[in-house]
């Protein structure tokens, strides 16, 4: 299918690879995501002339912050929490943090053959195709693999490796050059565990592969430069070969696993057992009943309020944490996070300079604390965090009275 090309060029020092489709050409360009010689070759490939029509190993939110760094000015915040994409955003701004430290520390910025790729096309009129899977979708689908340890163990990990003030090591950027920027900030989860691996970098090579082919089913006859990661190189060349429907493939991986649904149905149940808890208590005796719910509320407010106060919330928010955790956490569908951050947002809303500095601020730890957009973020994700772990530190506590 693919076959490796050799000129005395910018373009013949990274991996390519030729895939013919039909009559359509497609020049797979290899690059290192912090190498200024991947970024000459882009700039020369395209120059070339030899070219239709762009493909780049973007997503949408990924391309926007590119060309539109000042777009995080314009996000709606609470909606943002509300639809439940804050960790979506959360990422890809700790994902900025880590870019930010390869660009201090080697004068390097990573991606920049990207930026050239987008300038270039431009300046040429050429059509540029974005075929990578949006991040969020990908880090939604690996937590989908994991349990809610491996969940918590996988977040703690990227933050506090993104955030760390220790150097990034050679060997990191070695693994950039030959791969992927999203699977080395991942690297010690994606190494070791196929649950990671497969949605972070396998399905995204099929994925861009069905972007290509759906690119190819809309113009059969045009030759495409496709720039990707070095490191996809074999597996999109492998996943161009397999036969399929692009549209289905592309539903497929956009898609949510149906595990999630389980969550929901889960939390349902220890909502149905709480009451339950409550209505046996309350027929034993109208004093234990009331005991249960003062411990429900409780535990339950004062560990969503403790959330709220180490993100640095106002003291009007950490008291609606307390009040909303107990109610919230009897309707799933509402959280004392959501709750929280809405008031947080209300009482401290972000300024425009907020929005300016935010992707320096979150490269550092207290920048978290102090710029008011991420640190929304933060009372949201823990007051969150206090109220699911106070749910089921009350739920075992009125189990304990109810059999005693």
């Amino acid at each position: 299918m693919g076959a490796d090309m050799s000129k005395d060029t910018q373009q013949s020092r990274q991996p390519v690879r030729e895939v013919t489709l039909g009559e359509a050409q497609y020049t797979l360009l290899g690059t290192a995501h912090v190498s200024r010689a991947s970024v000459d070759a882009v700039r020369e490939a395209i120059r070339s002339g030899k070219y239709d029509a762009i493909a780049v190993e973007l997503c949408n939110s990924r391309h926007a912050a590119l060309t539109h760094p000042d777009s995080l000015a314009q996000m709606d915040l609470f909606r943002i929490i509300r639809d439940g994409k804050a960790g979506m955003v959360a990422a890809n701004l700790a994902l900025g943090a880590y870019q930010k430290r390869l660009a201090d520390q080697f004068g390097i910025e990573a991606g920049a053959e990207m930026r050239a790729a987008i300038e270039e096309s431009a300046d040429r009129k050429l059509p540029l195709v974005l075929i990578d899977r949006e991040v969020g979708v990908t880090l939604r689908r690996v937590a989908a693999n994991l349990s809610w340890w491996k969940r918590l163990e996988l977040l703690s990990g990227l933050l506090l490796g993104l955030l760390s003030k220790e150097e990034i090591t050679e060997e990191d950027v070695e693994r950039l050059k030959e791969g992927d920027l999203l699977e080395t900030a991942f690297t010690e989860f994606a190494q070791h565990s196929k649950e990671v691996y497969e949605p972070l970098i396998t399905e995204r090579d099929r994925y861009m592969a069905a972007k290509l082919k759906q690119e190819h089913d809309k113009h059969p006859d045009r030759n495409v430069l496709a720039i990707v990661g070095a490191g996809h190189l074999k597996g999109l060349d492998a996943a161009l070969a397999e036969p399929g429907d692009a549209a289905e493939e592309i539903a497929e991986l956009d898609s949510i696993p149906v595990k999630r649904r389980w969550g929901r149905v889960f939390a349902w149940a220890v909502v149905a057992l709480i009451i339950t808890g409550f209505v046996l208590g309350f027929r034993k005796s109208p004093e234990l009943g009331l005991q249960m719910v003062i411990d429900w509320v409780l535990i339950n407010g004062t560990l969503s309020a403790l959330g709220a106060a180490i993100a640095g919330a106002h003291p009007l928010t950490i008291l609606t944490a307390f009040l909303a955790a107990p109610l919230t956490s009897l309707n799933p569908m509402i959280g004392a996070g959501m709750v929280a951050a809405g008031m947080e947002l209300w009482l401290r809303r972000p300024v425009v300079s907020d929005f300016q500095k935010l992707r320096d601020d979150v490269t550092t730890v207290r920048g978290w604390w102090r710029n008011r957009v991420a640190r929304t973020l933060l009372v949201f994700f823990f007051a969150t965090l206090g109220s699911a772990i106070g749910t089921y530190l009350a739920g075992f506590r009125i189990l304990e009275r109810l059999v005693a």
